[in-house]
């Protein structure tokens, strides 16, 4: 009888201990570290803006880590890394964007696609199917910025790819993405290309064709050497692999990459 109360009272060790290490595990990263009083900066394209607030809102909630975030196209936040040289992370716009500030680049990871699109007025008055129908005559086209911004770079060779950049009527370039979409629902031009999260603007459409799929890019998040807080950083990129920031990104559009 001893023998098998010493069993059962072993046995009821074992269980618990079991229990508090899977209590253990379950704790996030972001919960373990003790961020209060630390703070990130972090650089991050324009055109995500409002899935990024979310994100960085969410971690300061769960961690009490300060998020400064600076808002900017691809060449203003090049610009400023290389110039102020400091800062901790940039989310940017795809990783080629990365390429100009390689040499403060730690490391990077993939996050999700970026993905560009044809929008049009909703209705497609102007009966636009693909880019070549962008140069027909009396339709105008809005471009991101094609030095500066990744979209605008990537219409420019999309348009070159087909040797109509030349031909088509573009009335305006903008510094970022969301702006696009909106000129075209103010119905200042007739198409657009630029990402399809940004298209969530009353009186826009994406026009269904195959033309932009080759030129889809990733957005990488990138630690950079000059970070002030690197327990900070890890902590943040650790939970961007968190399915609470996965569902964040997918709420606003953005697709997986894998």
């Amino acid at each position: 009888m001893k023998k098998r109360n010493f069993i059962l009272a072993l046995s009821m060790v074992l269980i618990l201990a079991l229990v508090g290490c899977g209590k253990t595990s379950s704790t996030s990263t972001t919960k373990a570290a003790d961020l209060k009083g630390k703070s990130l900066h972090i650089y991050c394209g324009a055109g995500m803006t409002d899935p990024f607030k979310e994100l960085a809102d969410a971690f300061k909630a769960e961690t009490g880590c300060e998020m400064n975030v600076t808002y900017g196209n691809a060449g203003q936040i090049q610009s400023q890394i290389n110039t102020a040289k400091e800062g901790d992370i940039f989310i940017a716009g795809s990783a080629d964007e990365l390429q100009p500030v390689n040499t403060y680049v730690a490391k990077s990871k993939d996050l999700v696609k970026h993905i560009p699109v044809l929008a049009v007025a909703s209705g497609n008055p102007k009966s636009i199917k693909g880019l070549a129908d962008l140069t027909k005559s009396g339709v105008s086209l809005i471009i991101g910025d094609t030095e500066a911004t990744p979209i605008g770079k990537i219409a420019k060779k999309a348009l070159s790819d087909l040797s109509i950049y030349n031909k088509v009527k573009i009335l305006a370039t903008t510094t970022t993405a969301p702006q696009m979409p909106t000129a075209i629902a103010a119905g200042q031009a007739d198409a657009s290309i630029v990402w399809k999260e940004n298209c969530n603007v009353k009186g826009v459409e994406i026009v269904k064709t195959t033309d932009l799929d080759k030129y889809v890019k990733t957005v990488p998040a990138a630690t950079l050497k000059c970070t002030a807080n690197q327990t900070a950083v890890d902590a943040f990129m650790s939970y961007l692999d968190t399915d609470a920031a996965k569902q964040i990104w997918a709420k606003y559009g953005y697709e997986k990459t894998n």
